[in-house]
């Protein structure tokens, strides 16, 4: 069984369509990335995953679970965590207490255990910071561990979300647009933390990208985008060179050089 499956969803906002019946696959221990110009449909995809947005029509199974049964709070719970294109941290908090957040849907201990802080309640905390320590070491953080958020280098902080999501265990994690501002140095790491995130803790990844190099060095499988439609899917090198992708891409006109390049080195 696939780890997740979308079928024909769709969603519409009024009388624009933001995803028109798209169906992907995603097998666990893939890394597999939605790719496509501006406004494809690939985050809005990404929102009916984590059920901030309900299609009008279609199904997304998750292991099986259908996700449409479950609100929002409940997603990640089933073991689905996600990062933003625009960062969603908690500014004033340290890099610490941030990741302690992702921490959440491991909680077992009820309200008057925490006001009391009996010792099951110690013992859980300090299981949290365990595996909070875990993911510093993984992603190089110790020297921000105990610094705020808005003091913070833009790389770093997108350091920092990609530590709370880890941080929740999840078995599929989706990245929106992991590589976004990053310096080719900061880039390379990250490639290299996927890599790692993919073999090391066996998630499954299913990400945004516009850096094709990116997705070029770390994806199995690539699904096109463009205007809410699926216009081809297949390995990064298949997508790169498809007509369809390269037209939406860089328009039709294109194609036709694409084609007489080829033909001239015939």
């Amino acid at each position: 069984m696939s780890l997740l499956e979308i079928r024909d969803a769709t969603l519409k906002f009024g009388g624009l369509t933001a995803v028109n019946a798209l169906t992907l696959t995603v097998e666990e221990g893939q890394v597999f990335a939605l790719v496509g110009p501006n406004g494809a449909g690939k985050s809005t995809a990404f929102n009916l995953i984590s059920r901030f947005y309900t299609p009008v029509s279609g199904s997304i199974l998750f292991d099986g679970q259908d996700l449409l049964r479950m609100a929002p709070h409940q997603v990640p719970g089933v073991g689905i965590a996600r990062t933003f294109q625009n960062i969603e941290l908690f500014h004033q908090a340290t890099v610490l207490q941030n990741l302690l957040v992702g921490r959440h849907r491991h909680r077992r201990t009820g309200m008057v255990e925490n006001i009391l802080f009996t010792p099951r309640v110690r013992d859980e905390e300090r299981a949290h910071r365990a595996a909070v320590e875990e993911v510093i070491d993984f992603l190089d953080l110790q020297p921000y561990r105990d610094q705020r958020i808005a003091g913070l280098p833009y790389g770093v902080r997108k350091v920092v979300e990609l530590g709370r999501a880890l941080a929740s265990k999840p078995r599929l994690l989706l990245l929106d647009e992991p590589a976004s501002g990053l310096s080719v140095e900061e880039t390379q790491n990250m490639r290299w933390w996927i890599d790692d995130i993919r073999r090391q803790m066996g998630i499954t990844v299913l990400m945004v990208e516009h850096d094709m190099g990116l997705v070029s060095k770390v994806c199995d499988r690539v699904l096109a985008l463009d205007g809410g439609k699926k216009i081809a899917e297949g390995t990064p090198a298949e997508v790169q060179s498809h007509p369809a992708v390269i037209a939406a891409y860089l328009g039709t006109g294109a194609i036709s050089k694409t084609a007489d390049a080829k033909g001239a080195r015939k």
